[in-house]
């Protein structure tokens, strides 16, 4: 395989490949097309579907020897939306990089890898954590194993149960190929990425990238809307990413969940942050906390029902951080 493009005989294989497996997904749910970003980095936007776990974003960078995945989903129907990315730009997927283990992140490593085997996942070690005896991924996996065997279980939430199940029993596609273990700047199928790690914010390490070419930083969960998800989380570890963040001379922003934002407003959505977290510290009422963060990201709530999404998440992790004295559980700081 040449460097930039592949020899007429592997990409009329892979192509064919692609199309075997997009036809027999064809009746499933379709992920928005992909889009550009900037030259070279697009964006295929994650979604929640009514009864449906979400997905996360995933971006794409164009390099020299194939494409760059960022994040890969949860549904068949995202992970699909890539494999036809990559067919249709007859490109291989030459890396796939997680920016954190959560599922809606990674579970759409198998069916990627299942067709660009050769595509090593970057990625920190934290994921060892979640799914040895007692981690984060583990400790309901039974429980839901017997849920998902019981016929009375509506039909939607068996079929999410089950994602998680077939992951969970792969859980090596989750595992990095080549662990990332600190911040530096990496040359990944010839293109230059800053790979920056976190301390613990979203998880117990976390990956966001920036690429200087275009000034575009990928973030994984460290933004996300309706709310910051906090399952996982160390608030105050997560603050002090977002100040590195914002000390990076970006333009575009990418959220692990949401649209993509411009300087000034990723400096909304951290500042929204710090005062929902000092809310969450002192003693005002939990629809104080709730109503700050709602007001804090007002403008990129649209609707009535967006705005009530956001108050409700509020609120719910200004009880779930009280109870656990500020911090997940999970929270390894």
């Amino acid at each position: 395989m040449g460097a930039m493009v592949l020899c007429t005989r592997q990409a009329q294989a892979m192509i064919a490949e692609l199309v075997l497996s997009l036809a027999l997904a064809a009746e499933l749910p379709e992920a928005p097309p992909a889009r550009e970003l900037a030259p070279g980095v697009h964006l295929i936007a994650g979604a929640i579907l009514p009864g449906r776990g979400p997905d996360g974003n995933t971006v794409i960078f164009e390099a020299p020897d194939g494409l760059i995945v960022v994040d890969t989903g949860r549904h068949v129907w995202h992970s699909d939306a890539i494999i036809s990315f990559a067919a249709e730009r007859q490109r291989p997927v030459a890396a796939i990089f997680n920016t954190h283990w959560h599922l809606d992140h990674s579970s759409g490593n198998a069916r990627i890898k299942s067709i660009f085997p050769d595509a090593p996942v970057y990625t920190t070690r934290a994921i060892e954590g979640a799914i040895a005896p007692g981690g984060f991924l583990v400790r309901n996996l039974e429980r839901t194993r017997q849920r998902a065997a019981d016929p009375a279980t509506p039909e939607g939430e068996r079929e999410e149960m089950a994602i998680y199940i077939a992951t969970m029993d792969d859980a090596e596609s989750l595992r990095p190929d080549i662990a990332v273990e600190g911040s530096q700047r990496m040359r990944i199928a010839g293109r230059r990425l800053d790979v920056r790690v976190t301390g613990g914010a979203v998880s117990a390490a976390d990956i966001w990238l920036y690429d200087r070419r275009t000034r575009v930083v990928v973030l994984g969960d460290l933004v996300t809307f309706p709310a910051p998800f906090f399952e996982s989380a160390c608030p105050d570890a997560w603050r002090a990413e977002l100040d590195a963040i914002w000390a990076t001379p970006f333009r575009i922003a990418v959220p692990g969940h949401g649209e993509p934002m411009t300087r000034d407003q990723f400096n909304v959505y951290r500042t929204a942050y710090g005062a929902f977290i000092d809310c969450v510290n002192s003693e005002g009422e939990v629809a104080q906390c709730a109503s700050r963060w709602e007001e804090g990201v007002a403008q990129f709530l649209p609707n009535d029902a967006a705005r009530a999404e956001a108050r409700a998440y509020a609120a719910y992790y200004v009880g779930f951080l009280r109870q656990n004295g500020g911090a997940s559980p999970d929270c390894v700081n």
